[in-house]
């Protein structure tokens, strides 16, 4: 399938009221995080069956559909781009040449349209499956702290929410490093969807890898940190530790 008939496609399936209810649940008007957005009404479901129709679509493709003016559009480039790289990324591969070359490939491309992925669930559905998932294995494409530090220090929020989100790959497989090294870079972040990531992100390390650990974070920053952050970092956390938490910080 190519890009254009993905689209056409997806057009197709317009739902006007589901249309206004996402334009309203992801802040879409003038002021807001996703102003001038703009929604077919499709569900997340819809779009991942676009993209198992689309498996066989040419990388070269996606950039047009990450260029798409409609949501769904982009999810669904941004989720093709997933599909391969798990492809690519499959255990009997990870060190194969070629299968680097694609992956990096694959990497190179979201970067280079990360600004694209310009909303919390765009971000959130690609990020720890393609960057995170790269910080795991082996590349060419250079330092992986530098290329994840830059989108951290990038004025595009996305790009921040990227280096953040992107650490629940790594945290899944048990090393921490990359989470509390972005949670200390985001954790004064002005912005409400970088604390609440990054509190998500901390309350996943202190979940897979250790909780002591979360503990010894919080005992550093917990009086510095956005009270949204510290309320998603202390989520497993046991009723009565969770109110400690809240009435000494």
């Amino acid at each position: 399938m190519t890009a254009r008939e993905i689209t056409e496609y997806m057009e197709t399936l317009h739902n006007e009221e589901q249309r206004q209810v996402l334009q309203r649940f992801f802040k879409t008007a003038p002021g807001e995080y996703g102003e001038g957005d703009a929604f077919l009404g499709l569900k997340v479901p819809q779009t991942r069956e676009v993209v198992r129709a689309a498996k066989n679509t040419p990388l070269s493709e996606v950039p047009e559909l990450l260029m798409s003016r409609w949501h769904e559009v982009r999810l669904c480039g941004l989720l093709i781009m997933v599909s391969k790289f798990e492809k690519q990324a499959a255990k009997r591969l990870e060190h194969d040449a070629e299968a680097i070359r694609r992956r990096d490939e694959i990497v190179a491309m979201y970067l280079k349209y990360a600004e694209q992925a310009n909303n919390w669930d765009l971000v959130d559905l690609s990020a720890p499956k393609i960057l995170g998932h790269w910080l795991l294995l082996p590349t060419l494409l250079g330092d992986k702290r530098e290329t994840l530090d830059a989108q951290a220090a990038s004025p595009c929020l996305w790009r921040q929410r990227m280096s953040m989100v992107c650490t629940w790959k790594t945290t899944q497989q048990g090393d921490p490093s990359w989470c509390l090294r972005y949670a200390e870079i985001h954790l004064r972040h002005p912005h409400d969807l970088m604390h609440k990531a990054t509190g998500w992100m901390l309350r996943e390390m202190g979940k897979r890898c250790s909780m002591e650990l979360l503990r010894d974070f919080l005992r550093q920053h917990a009086h510095d940190m956005p009270r949204t952050t510290l309320r998603y970092a202390i989520e497993r956390m046991s009723d009565e530790e969770r109110k400690e938490w809240l009435q000494n910080c």
